[in-house]
């Protein structure tokens, strides 16, 4: 199988680029480490929503919606507040409508290249974002701490290994979410209407005008029960939802099946992440967004126990790390 690892660009931006046999894969290490493209160069797949050329300084400018983004801490948080261990960190309220902070520090920043390669069965690349006093993300989160992404690219699809380093003298919260945005259609000659999707959710979170959880749980309609089983558009409502995540099989995913082309992708996340949040931009046919977060939104400020709103602590010296995996499947 032919592999490559190379550097080059994006659209103008500064890329390391992922090729191992029909699969091409593309990172930005100076626009918060993002994954923005995940291909089949063979059967034109582009599963990932990309920017254009003339969309790159708007993506840039909200690198949110596109590719893979990395959400240190993800999600909302009450007037900006982030409660820990006696302290209270203020984050800025950069979502007026709400008064919130939202998706935290590390998805619009360079991170480090540290290594890349290939051999005769896969490519990769690893990233570090390493947070120290002087830093950005120091301001708001005052730990020592390194996060390390990589990614592979081999015959099984796309790879991903996170990992967060606490290394510091104090406990420090490790809360994490991709805010991942696939395409469908992602085949060029399917409609909207070829999709259907699965997810492994569980309960759905009540969230309040403000789009908090208020702790409690809300019932799922009749539609949000065939999200556990298949056969849903992502498009079916407009979503914005919060759902906890029940693992089918010991396996925590999210399937996309193409009827037209009878492919399914799967996009399998580790157990870690406790919560999916689900948006589909007011129902807006073309991409949507299943995201595995290890916290339930707003969590330091929820009085719930720790481990069933994923409010992880790391102590000095110990490491977090979880795995994911897109990869596409005949269906027919």
């Amino acid at each position: 199988m032919s592999t490559k690892a190379y550097e080059g660009t994006y659209n103008g931006e500064q890329a390391i680029w992922l090729q191992a046999g029909r699969y091409e894969a593309v990172v930005l290490p100076d626009v918060g480490a993002n994954l923005i493209a995940f291909r089949d160069i063979e059967k034109e797949y582009r599963f990932l929503r990309e920017p254009a050329l003339e969309e790159m300084e708007a993506f840039k400018e909200r690198p949110i919606i596109h590719g893979i983004p990395v959400l240190f801490p993800p999600n909302r948080y009450e007037d900006g507040k982030f409660p820990w261990k006696g302290n209270v960190f203020q984050f800025p309220v950069n979502e007026p409508k709400t008064g919130n902070h939202l998706h935290g520090f590390v998805h619009n920043i360079p991170w480090v290249v540290e290594h890349f390669s290939s051999d005769g069965h896969e490519s990769h690349v690893a990233l570090a974002l390493q947070v120290r006093k002087g830093h950005s993300v120091h301001e708001f989160l005052p730990f020592d701490f390194t996060i390390r992404l990589v990614y592979t690219l081999n015959e099984q699809g796309l790879h991903q290994q996170i990992s967060v380093h606490n290394e510091g003298n104090v406990a420090m919260p490790c809360l994490l979410a991709f805010h991942t945005t696939i395409n469908a259609p992602f085949a060029v000659n399917s409609q909207p209407s070829d999709y259907t999707f699965q997810m492994t959710i569980g309960e759905r979170w009540a969230l309040n005008d403000r789009m908090l959880p208020t702790g409690e749980y809300q019932a799922l309609s009749a539609d949000e029960e065939k999200m556990k089983t298949g056969g849903l558009s992502p498009f079916f409502e407009s979503m914005d939802n919060h759902y906890t995540s029940v693992p089918q099989n010991s396996r925590n995913f999210m399937a996309l099946t193409d009827a037209r082309e009878g492919i399914k992708l799967v996009y399998d996340v580790g157990t870690s992440y406790k919560q999916w949040m689900i948006w589909n931009n007011g129902k807006t046919e073309g991409f949507f967004c299943p995201e595995p977060q290890m916290n339930l939104v707003n969590a330091p400020n929820v009085d719930l126990p720790a481990d069933q709103i994923g409010l992880v602590s790391l102590e000095p010296g110990e490491v977090w790390e979880e795995t994911a995996r897109l990869y596409a499947i005949k269906t027919t």
